[in-house]
């Protein structure tokens, strides 16, 4: 069993600490770019929307300007032990429409039930929701209530209604954490240690499964729609 709890102000940093921890984990399961751990770049992208989250769940405190809400699922054995996250941006002049960022469960606690009942507490106050997620996730969302809306770059764009809403939704600007010194460190570590062949080939390898992941999700949507 499992108990939620709703944040809309910053929540204890025991809680940060193991969601950061979840996307560390789970980064080819959450993430558009969807690297395996296999490819060098990787620890770029664990830092990258690591430190996305990391900025979203500060954001809980309305100093960044954006409306930011928080649903965890934890233990009901033990309260503090974070089993799924979800993170909700409600959408400005639209009180029912929400946009869902992040979402996710920890591997042993999957199929229990926790996704469902994090989106069930969000949709009852936001019924207007949009994610985008993998293909391989969308009878998943499906069951949920979500339907396919079109692409989204290498994601299938959903809604819980046929049409997208008219509100603004703020969102933080994460070109600026690929551009920043830490991850600029990160690179040249990664550099220095497999040198420059390597490193190129990693960014071939990343390119080219972006792009198979963009035509997959076309062929999908395309097939959805036909």
């Amino acid at each position: 069993m499992f108990s939620l709890t709703r944040y809309t102000t910053r929540c204890p940093e025991p809680i940060n600490g193991q969601i950061l921890q979840m996307v560390v984990d789970n980064l080819t399961d959450i993430s558009s770019v969807a690297l395996p751990p296999s490819n060098l770049l990787y620890n770029i992208y664990q830092y990258a929307i690591g430190f996305e989250v990391h900025l979203y769940l500060e954001a809980l405190n309305g100093e960044k300007g954006i409306a930011v809400e928080l649903v965890v699922a934890t233990d009901a054995e033990d309260p503090e032990q974070v089993i799924g996250f979800l993170l909700c941006l409600p959408v400005k002049d639209d009180p029912e429409a929400c946009g869902i960022p992040f979402m996710a469960v920890q591997a042993g606690s999957r199929r229990h039930g926790v996704g469902r009942a994090m989106m069930q507490d969000v949709l009852a106050r936001y019924p207007h929701a949009e994610l985008a997620c993998s293909v391989e996730k969308v009878p998943a969302f499906e069951a949920m209530g979500f339907q396919v809306r079109g692409a989204r770059d290498t994601q299938v764009l959903m809604n819980t209604r046929s049409y997208g809403t008219d509100g603004l939704m703020g969102v933080l600007d994460v070109a600026a954490i690929y551009r920043s010194l830490e991850v600029q460190q990160i690179h040249a570590y990664l550099l220095q240690r497999h040198g420059k062949r390597a490193m190129v080939d990693a960014e071939r390898q990343r390119d080219r499964h972006l792009d198979q992941l963009a035509r997959k999700v076309q062929a999908f949507v395309t097939g959805e729609r036909g």
